[in-house]
C-alpha cells in the first residue's frame, strides 16, 4: 500500500451517537482502507490508509465528527501496514469490535 496510513483517537461524545457508522460512511465514499471501533474509555479509535491528502482530509473531518458527536480532541499517529490486518477478511475497510 503506498501513500499514508494514519492511527486516530477520537475523544470526546463519539460514543452511542453514530460516530463509527459516519466514519465507516466517510472512508467508504473516500476508498479510504482501514478500520473503526470503540474502546472502553470511551473513545473511538480509526486507522486510515490512502493517499496523504485524503487521510489528511479524513482525520480533520473526524475533528468534527457527525452532528450528534461532541470531538473534544484527536490525537493521530503514523501507522504501519502491519495495522490493517485487523480488518475483517475480504473487506476494506471494517467496524470492529470494542476493545
Amino acid at each position: 500500500m503506498s501513500g499514508a496510513i494514519r492511527r486516530a483517537l477520537i475523544r470526546g461524545r463519539v460514543q452511542g451517537v453514530g460516530y463509527r457508522a459516519w466514519v465507516e460512511h466517510q472512508a467508504r465514499r473516500l476508498g479510504l482502507q482501514g478500520w473503526v471501533r470503540n474502546r472502553r474509555d470511551g473513545s473511538v479509535e480509526a486507522l486510515f490508509a490512502g493517499t496523504e491528502e485524503i487521510v489528511t482530509n479524513m482525520i480533520a473531518a473526524c475533528r468534527r465528527g457527525p452532528p450528534s458527536a461532541q470531538v473534544d480532541g484527536v490525537v493521530e499517529e503514523v501507522a504501519g501496514a502491519d495495522a490493517l490486518g485487523l480488518r475483517r477478511a475480504g473487506e476494506a475497510f471494517s467496524v470492529l469490535p470494542t476493545i
